[in-house]
């Protein structure tokens, strides 16, 4: 893998997916910064919290593998919305050290 351009805040894992969901004709369209209250209350998971009273990241992933992401204080603000290899690009890259300037 080419690691320059899955470093944080450059390449296509930096931004969220904006396509069109493929859904039929009709049907609620899942996009970038929808309001998090139209994919609904269940299956919304806190990957990680620490002692920062409950304001943390919720992520869920959806039908198409895609993976929505809300603030947790903000249930019902916007959805980011990524396509799984940019999920995992950045889940890799945070493992790798590349998001810790975001710490300092």
């Amino acid at each position: 893998m080419d690691r320059d351009r899955h470093r944080a805040g450059t390449g296509p894992a930096s931004r969220p997916d904006t396509r069109a969901d493929s859904r039929p004709p009709g049907s609620s369209r899942v996009y970038n910064g929808m309001p998090a209250r139209d994919l609904g209350n269940e299956g919304w998971h806190k990957p990680w919290s620490g002692g920062n009273g409950g304001n943390c990241l919720e992520a869920m992933k959806l039908a198409d593998g895609r993976v929505a992401v809300r603030q947790s204080s903000d249930p019902d603000g916007p959805a980011l919305i990524y396509t799984d290899g940019e999920i995992r690009a950045f889940i890799q890259g945070a493992k790798a050290g590349e998001a810790d300037f975001l710490l300092s």
